[in-house]
């Protein structure tokens, strides 16, 4: 049976917070799989909604490549990315809905599988209800 394909997403200067109108930069490795295997390989930057009632979702910035487009070395396809973050919408962890702000990359393999890995950052530093940890 083949390996399961590993993604790990870093982020520049190992900071998972940013400010409104800053940059974010940082790159993702693409482990245990063939060029054969995989079709595309999506990168997302979005905000999505936790919480009660209707999920609301925005993509900010959207790339998507094959991976004969990204350099290959030590066993692994490296993507790296970069973008302004926007004014808004902020993080927020309330009581009913939370915004959670991610870079998720997205990995379409042969035979209609895929394989997803996101990792969260917040946005700004909005005001966060009392007994709701940051």
């Amino acid at each position: 049976m083949p390996a399961q394909p590993h993604i790990t997403i870093r982020l520049e200067g190992g900071s998972r917070s940013f400010s409104p109108g800053s940059l974010l930069r940082g790159e993702y490795w693409l482990e245990g799989v063939s060029s054969e295997e995989v079709k595309a390989v999506e990168l997302s930057i979005l905000w999505y909604t936790e919480g009660k009632g209707e999920e609301d979702l925005a993509v900010h910035f959207f790339r998507r490549d094959s991976l004969d487009q990204l350099p290959y070395a030590a066993g692994r396809w490296i993507g790296a990315f970069s973008t302004v973050l926007p004014h808004s919408p902020l993080s927020y962890q309330g009581l009913i809905v939370k915004i959670v702000w991610c870079v998720r990359v997205r990995v379409f393999l042969a035979r209609g599988k895929q394989v997803l890995e996101e990792l969260r950052f917040r946005l700004g530093s909005a005001w966060v209800p009392k007994g709701i940890s940051k």
